[in-house]
């Protein structure tokens, strides 16, 4: 049994962890607000943009003349994942989620005798994924040193992407992300955008009525790069709002463990004190009586 200066440190050591882990949790709950507010409020756009590129895209159909990052380049043969993750860690399972889900896509394309490329965004991501896939990886993306994620930043990672789409290195690009639900709710996402794949419109849309100057293949020849660095700047806005939840309810969680573990040594070190107590005063009584 630790004597009383050890149970004494413990629950001093234990105190010190929970103010910390309390004020990152009233950290991470500032930053929520605002990275949920940045994610919603970039959620119209992009459907938007979205619904606009798919009505194009359903009016150029097969043509010869289709964009070549709709059309893709007539194989799947080689896939470039790219994983968004965040640069800091003590935010729960949110890393693990994504890791856990480009894991899975990985063994799959493996099985199906495809070639896989990976390229991280985000440091916690690539330190998971580089102890059994170092070999797969083609470059990585620092946003350590960013203190707010804005459209540059995707636009600089889009471009990276399509450099490579135009020299050849792969075939199909997809993004893997947590989409925001709740405090207590992320999503893993997976969402193809090279070859650009679009839900079917609806029989009613109202695009079917626009007429295109210049042509349709023109506007989407334009779009479409667009429409890539659009789609990672919202997966980017919904990775931080999802960082930001899930760091909270991971500190939450961790306040009131240490709260419980606070009240365990407290008991078990009043314990201990009574027990010296007691021992002592047997002692005194004995001596006593021995005279």
């Amino acid at each position: 049994m630790p004597n009383l200066k050890d149970l004494k440190n413990r629950i001093e050591s234990v105190k010190s962890t929970r103010k910390i882990t309390k004020a990152m949790q009233m950290v991470a709950a500032a930053k929520l607000r605002r990275a949920q507010d940045a994610a919603e409020a970039g959620r119209p756009y992009a459907e938007r943009m979205q619904a606009v590129m798919g009505g194009l895209a359903t009016s150029v159909g097969g043509s010869d003349s289709a964009p070549r990052l709709l059309a893709g380049t007539g194989s799947d043969q080689t896939h470039l994942l790219v994983v968004l993750t965040a640069e800091r860690g003590l935010c729960g399972g949110f890393n693990s989620t994504i890791v856990r889900l480009v894991r899975t896509r990985i063994q799959e394309l493996i099985g199906q005798g495809k070639t896989v490329k990976l390229l991280t965004v985000g440091k916690k991501g690539r330190e998971q994924l580089r102890r059994d896939y170092a070999d797969l990886m083609v470059g990585h993306v620092d946003l350590s040193e960013v203190k707010r994620v804005g459209y540059a930043n995707a636009a600089e990672i889009a471009g990276d992407i399509l450099k490579r789409f135009d020299a050849g290195e792969f075939d199909v690009a997809s993004i893997y992300f947590n989409t925001f639900q709740s405090v207590i709710s992320q999503i893993p996402t997976e969402t193809q955008i090279i070859p650009a794949k679009f839900d079917a419109p609806e029989a009613d849309d109202a695009s079917t009525l626009y007429d295109y100057e210049p042509s349709e293949e023109a506007i989407l020849a334009d779009l479409l790069p667009r429409g890539v660095a659009t789609q990672i700047f919202s997966a980017l806005l919904e990775n931080g709002a999802s960082e930001q939840g899930a760091r909270m309810s991971a500190m939450d969680n961790a306040t009131r463990n240490a709260g419980d573990m606070i009240d365990k040594l407290t008991i078990e070190y009043n314990r201990s004190r009574q027990a010296v107590i007691t021992n002592e005063l047997i002692e005194i009584i004995s001596g006593a009586e021995a005279l």
